[in-house]
């Protein structure tokens, strides 16, 4: 097949037009690209197109056919089906640039019921956060993806780099689906990229990776962002044990899950719970940033506090830099979970009924059980005179039926394929967090090319100069910022007073942005 990636392209940090034509790939031209397809690449194309951008100036380019089915596909192995609510306020609305209505109003009109807004009117004091439900974002989200004609600027494949062009600008190299093309790649050239492809990628502890790859054995040992269904179907035919090992927002899901299994179908699984870190109470510097915690958890409503979102601590953590910012970000975020009163009181049932065991310490030695089908965990126990608990003076040897892996460690950005070269050939650089490095109109340090510019969102941004860059209000912000930015260098008209007025009347009336 003709136009592929040449051995002197992928060794050249900037191509030029004779160079890419020589290879036989074809071009198109498009003064801005967004890499990723997901719900970065389309908070971006959204807001550009309430900006005024037409659709064709703009192309996405991903393997989504539409930008929430990743995020969707990830809450529900995680156990958020569209029932269930997300870990997001009412107002990050990632289909409604101006968050009004929000979620709950509109969660009210729609149920008839004055419960939401009650809900948002006392949080955090009298009622939990409010959040919406997963279906309402979904269903709200495909709604702004059809106003706005996202599936008409979608170039569906893969992209694996994307290099500088003599002269400025940006050549970004698409692989389509197999079959769906004459030519193996297509180089978009353009003014402008965007890059948003997600996480890195999730990886499991080296413990369960070693186990893994050792004894061949996907189904005993499984990471909770994988589909991993058959653990509750085979509880639900013969009683067995099951380890959980994560104290996030994922863990009180996959124990919810568990639970509910157990009281609904009467159930009489076991499940030890292995805590790295145990939390025993409040915990944290001093002061306002103190946060609550106990019997493990450490309990946070969203990722960041939400003084973060648009507060005093956003303004903050602008100012800071490098080991700064980071201890910041550090001090904000970390390993929490929303306290809901739910789940909470379905472990404190299991641990007064003692099928809900806590363990803490660090886990060696995976195995198969030789006695009876299961795996073998040696935990070390954690020496912590802060325990609420005693705990034991050696190493002690579990049996688990199935051990669910929740700690969603996310790999190192090198573990992408794109983000890999970007650090290696387009100058982008990484922040004091190890990810990518941008500033605070989120344009990726070292990048420039000529007049070009090269922007970056989403989870592989975490450690710049705004700490929730991975939550749909995040997501949003970055995309006023980059929009602003494209204002400024003339790509399009700004967000004036009276043009977001007739937007927003557009929006509610479900009305397409002329082209």
């Amino acid at each position: 097949m003709r136009g592929d990636i040449t051995q002197r392209l992928i060794e050249t940090d900037v191509w030029t037009d004779e160079l890419v034509g020589r290879a036989g790939i074809p071009v198109i031209d498009v003064p801005l690209v967004t890499v990723g397809s997901g719900l970065g690449s389309f908070t971006v194309f959204d807001a550009l197109r309430i900006y005024g951008v037409p659709g064709r100036a703009m192309a996405v380019l991903g393997p989504q056919e539409v930008p929430w089915g990743s995020y969707e596909y990830l809450t529900r192995v995680s156990q958020i089906p569209r029932s269930e609510r997300l870990r997001s306020d009412s107002g990050g609305m990632p289909d409604n640039l101006w968050g009004f209505p929000s979620y709950a109003v509109r969660e009210a009109i729609t149920d008839k019921s004055l419960r939401p807004l009650w809900n948002v009117l006392t949080e955090p004091v009298f009622t939990e956060f409010y959040t919406p439900r997963a279906g309402q974002v979904f269903t709200a989200l495909e709604r702004e993806f059809h106003r706005v004609d996202f599936a008409r600027s979608l170039h569906r494949g893969q992209v694996r780099m994307v290099r500088r062009r003599f002269g400025g600008g940006y050549f970004t190299i698409l692989t389509p689906p197999e079959g769906r093309s004459a030519t193996k790649r297509i180089a978009f050239r353009s003014s402008y990229v965007h890059i948003a492809v997600g996480y890195p990628g999730l990886r499991l502890l080296p413990d369960l990776q070693e186990y893994r790859e050792r004894y061949r054995d996907p189904t005993r040992v499984v990471n909770a962002y994988e589909p991993h269904e058959h653990v509750y179907e085979a509880l639900q035919r013969r009683p067995g044990t099951v380890m959980v090992r994560g104290s996030g927002i994922v863990a009180s899901r996959v124990l919810q899950r568990l639970i509910d299994d157990r009281d609904r179908l009467r159930l009489n699984t076991q499940i030890l719970h292995l805590f790295r870190n145990f939390v025993a109470g409040p915990h944290g510097p001093a002061g306002l940033a103190r946060r609550p915690g106990g019997d493990g958890w450490a309990y946070q409503a969203f990722n960041f506090p939400k003084a973060s979102f648009g507060g005093q601590l956003k303004q903050k953590l602008r100012t800071l830099e490098g080991r700064e910012r980071a201890e910041a970000l550090k001090t904000m975020g970390g390993t929490t979970t929303p306290p809901h009163k739910t789940w909470q009181a379905q472990l404190a049932r299991g641990r007064a009924q003692g099928w809900y065991q806590i363990m803490v310490g660090s886990a060696r030695n995976l195995r198969p059980d030789r006695g009876r089908p299961g795996v073998v965990t040696t935990v070390v126990p954690e020496s912590d005179p802060t325990l609420p608990f005693p705990s034991a003076d050696r190493p002690i040897d579990t049996h688990a039926d199935y051990i669910i892996d929740c700690t969603g460690l996310e790999a190192d950005i090198r573990e992408h394929r794109l983000l890999a070269d970007l650090l290696d050939h387009a100058g982008a650089g990484r922040n004091p967090l190890g990810r990518l490095d941008v500033d605070r109109t989120f344009e990726l340090h070292g990048t420039r090319s000529g007049n070009g510019r090269m922007y970056a969102s989403g989870s592989a941004t975490l450690g710049g100069y705004f700490a929730a860059v991975d939550s749909f209000l995040g997501l949003q912000y970055a995309a006023l910022e980059i929009a602003d930015d494209l204002a400024a260098l003339g790509f399009c008209g700004r967000l004036t007073a009276a043009r977001s007025v007739r937007q927003w009347w557009l929006w509610v009336n479900n009305r397409k942005i002329p082209a």
